[in-house]
């Protein structure tokens, strides 16, 4: 998405560090951009986990988040207010976008590394309570203590090891999330992989499994096995919301080419693969003789 020219530049809460900082669980890193110096990438133990452009918060300047944003946008009129849960906050990009966008909108962001979860607050202009609330916490825990049919947007957005820990994939997980959702609200999962791109296909039959309606976006030369990269799984009860023209088109106008895989495509993207499920519980111990 093509940044707009500020007419005013946000005032920065705190200066930003120009070394790497300690965290509670590894070291972040803001490493400017040449071209413009007021938009960072976050990196989270040398891996790239966020883009914030402090003068533009619609701008996202990944392409999984592009594609996250083209679903929200089409979730509900324009400027409605949505009631929004990212589990994954790092550096809250998509937060600060939905913000921008939909101003009256009521978030909640969990981060389990309190102390980057401090610092982002710090660092970036976010917004503040209760447009934007930030809880230190694990995001499994967390959505479990959510009330039923309380979010019209869950976004799945966690790495460990740059990989999405294995009990936020399960068909159990998803269902957490389903019950959190309203009705004709959507769950949005970032799922990175590498050719053949087993796990995807797992994670679009697991979440096939629960919702109704799912389609996932993808760069056309990672469908064809010529890359890792980052997929998008989007999911809701409500068919009308995925699968609208609209969408495709919003899909088809992104900067970095991409498909929108939904229906018998996504069928045959699926494939055999298997569904995710939570590990059976350990054998109770033997009674004693």
């Amino acid at each position: 998405m093509a940044r707009r020219n500020a007419s005013s530049r946000a005032p920065l809460t705190s200066p930003l560090p120009t070394e790497p900082v300690p965290t509670t669980t590894g070291v972040v890193e803001l490493v400017p951009d040449p071209g413009a110096p007021r938009s960072y990438t976050l990196m989270l133990d040398g891996v790239p986990s966020s883009h914030v452009d402090l003068d533009d918060p619609e701008h996202l300047e990944f392409e999984y988040m592009q594609q996250m944003a083209a679903v929200v946008d089409r979730l509900a009129p324009e400027r409605q207010p949505l009631a929004v849960v990212h589990l994954g906050a790092a550096g809250c990009s998509l937060a600060r976008y939905v913000h921008a966008t939909r101003p009256r909108s009521r978030q909640l962001a969990v981060e389990i590394d309190a102390v980057l979860a401090n610092h982002v607050r710090e660092w970036f202009d976010l917004p503040r309570s209760p447009a934007l609330r930030l809880r230190v916490g694990e995001a499994r825990e967390v959505l479990a203590s959510l009330p039923d049919a309380s979010a019209d947007v869950v976004i799945r957005d966690v790495f460990a090891d740059a990989r999405t820990p294995d009990h936020l994939t399960t068909a159990e997980f998803t269902r957490e999330v389903a019950r959190v959702l309203r009705p004709g609200g959507a769950y949005l999962a970032n799922c990175a992989d590498r050719p053949p791109l087993t796990l995807a296909r797992s994670e679009v039959a697991t979440v096939r499994s629960v919702f109704p309606a799912v389609v996932m976006t993808a760069e056309p030369a990672q469908l064809r096995g010529r890359r890792y990269g980052n997929v998008v799984i989007a999911a809701s009860d409500d068919a009308g919301a995925l699968t609208a023209p609209a969408l495709a088109r919003a899909i088809r106008s992104l900067p970095a080419p991409t498909r929108l895989l939904a229906g018998p495509d996504l069928t045959e993207f699926a494939g055999a693969a298997p569904v995710l499920r939570d590990p059976a519980p350990p054998d109770p111990p033997p009674m004693a003789g």
